[in-house]
């Protein structure tokens, strides 16, 4: 599947504000089942030449420890070796939840509009570390004066609803893109992202359940409540990966899982934020065991649902700082870890070429 690419051309610390009306046509819910159970799988040819080049260097084996997992990784899924990383692409989706109405957040939900106006500003967190780390940033804003629905009384979505979400989140992904971080803003989607995986995890409201913006006492548990009346009235439909992220997600959750599956279909590595890619990731890996294949977790985030989460994907984070702001600020910082494993496993010296003495 080959697509125009997007433009790469912003300033690592501009910021592009995308509306998204161009959307990758998904018909219907069997369609994108048919399309998650047939992704393309990594090149052997690129991550065999990358096994075969790491030995030579010129250190023990094993004594750069993951960063030589990630080069393999990158060298796997871009299907060529040697991997680059002078195209980092970092997608920042944003959407509204009608659930804040309840009483979930310590914001309301005229914050997620601001923020999208503070990103095309330059003045958030990710702008200034998509320009430190050399990465294009756009933040796509998915109908934010349409917020979703309580997902305590209905769907948050209907079918087209989200089948266009997804859709957006695809569409997105330049195939250009060397690498590409997935990250959200949204006030309310910790909510929804305790509530996916309650739902497809188990356990109760307080084990996924974390403070989000910061609520506390009456709003902790009202946040809570919330998230237990939610997967109760949607358990017959949680079964189901997509319909799972249908009925919980929001807007934003589910293009960035359109993202991660763009990204697969045109060979690019994904690095996942925290605690809402998380889950959105975990509802494509619901659908398609072997979805989640090309991505790495760049972080763990403070949120404690995140880490039970991270459990649950046998999923191990390049970087643990006690971060949970979301912005795709955790992925966008890892983009240095990855373009360090690049960097030494294209650059350095072999054994030969440094007429150094190798092991015996």
């Amino acid at each position: 599947m080959r697509r125009t690419p997007l433009p790469m051309d912003k300033a690592a610390e501009g910021c592009e504000i995308l509306t998204m009306t161009n959307t990758m046509a998904i018909s219907d819910m069997n369609a994108l089942r048919a399309l998650l159970s047939d992704l393309p799988s990594q090149d052997n040819t690129a991550a065999e030449a990358a096994k075969e080049r790491e030995p030579q260097l010129t250190k023990p084996p094993g004594s750069l420890g993951r960063l030589e997992e990630v080069a393999l990784w990158l060298a796997a899924w871009q299907g060529r070796h040697p991997p680059a990383t002078d195209k980092v692409a970092v997608r920042v989706f944003a959407g509204n939840h009608g659930v804040v109405a309840k009483g979930v957040s310590a914001y309301p939900a005229e914050v997620t509009a601001q923020m999208v106006d503070n990103f095309e500003a330059g003045g958030a967190a990710v702008n200034q570390l998509c320009a430190q780390a050399g990465a294009e940033l756009q933040v796509i804003a998915l109908d934010l004066d349409i917020p979703t629905a309580d997902f305590t009384m209905q769907p948050a979505m209907d079918e087209a609803e989200f089948l266009d979400a997804f859709g957006r989140g695809m569409a997105a992904v330049p195939e250009n893109a060397d690498l590409l971080c997935v990250g959200e803003m949204g006030i309310g989607n910790t909510t929804s992202a305790a509530a996916l995986c309650m739902g497809l995890y188990g356990g109760d409201a307080r084990d996924w359940t974390g403070p989000g913006t910061g609520v506390t006492e009456l709003a902790f548990e009202t946040k809570m409540k919330v998230v237990d009346d939610a997967v109760r009235r949607h358990a017959p439909h949680l079964i189901d990966g997509m319909k799972a992220l249908q009925c919980l997600g929001g807007r934003e959750l589910a293009a960035m899982a359109g993202a991660i599956i763009a990204a697969r279909l045109n060979r690019v590595p994904v690095l996942l934020d925290g605690f809402m890619a998380g889950a959105a990731a975990g509802a494509l890996k619901s659908a398609s065991a072997n979805a989640l294949d090309h991505c790495l977790t760049a972080h763990a985030s403070a949120e404690p649902g995140h880490r039970l989460l991270l459990q649950k994907l046998a999923m191990s984070p390049l970087l643990n700082l006690n971060m949970r702001l979301g912005e795709a600020t955790g992925a966008t910082l890892a983009v240095n870890i990855v373009k360090a494993a690049a960097a030494c496993h294209n650059g350095m010296a072999t054994f030969a070429e440094a007429n150094v003495t190798d092991k015996a």
